[in-house]
């Protein structure tokens, strides 16, 4: 199988994740998210034919994407599109859906959200699919636009492999 095509199925069950999602419990707890994100890739695993490696990997991908949105939201009050760095009318509808139906029940039940999240934030790294938006690298603090959701390649300038959102600076997509 070819890594373009190995991609596009990544993608394509990263945002099949994310759409699942958006009809999970109204109170969006910790609890509730993780049953959402398992109840999802259950559901994935019996429509693609994705190894437990693949499987693990998207429900990392989306769990982190969600708790970097999260935290984002709680701490800044901004919108989903300043998280993202980028116009949400851009963005594939069932991506943009997803996304907002999440963050609409995350502002709803954030101050209830577990205090755990901010500890357990990771930075992203290449070979991750990651949501569209504006990444730095942490090493030369080169942006990187991510118009769709995209498997994360090195930094094209320092070829370091580890990136931040960079939240605030919205970019035409």
């Amino acid at each position: 199988m070819s890594e373009q095509h190995n991609d596009h199925r990544l993608r394509e069950g990263y945002e099949r994740l994310l759409e699942r999602m958006q009809d999970g419990a109204n109170e969006l707890t910790w609890d509730n998210l993780q049953k959402d994100l398992d109840d999802a890739v259950a559901f994935e695993a019996e429509l693609e034919e994705y190894t437990k490696d693949e499987l693990a990997l998207l429900r990392a991908w989306v769990e982190r994407d969600l708790k970097d949105m999260r935290h984002y939201l709680a701490d800044t009050g901004m919108q989903v599109a300043t998280w993202l760095g980028i116009d949400i009318s851009g963005l594939s509808r069932r991506v943009a859906e997803s996304l907002l139906s999440i963050a609409d029940r995350s502002v709803v039940e954030r101050e209830r959200f577990d205090e755990n999240l901010e500890a357990a934030r990771a930075d992203y790294c290449e070979g991750e699919v990651a949501a569209p938006g504006l990444m730095a690298c942490v090493h030369c603090d080169a942006q990187v636009s991510l118009p769709h959701v995209t498997r994360l390649e090195p930094c094209h300038q320092c070829g370091h492999r580890y990136f931040y959102r960079f939240p605030g600076k919205v970019i035409e997509t």
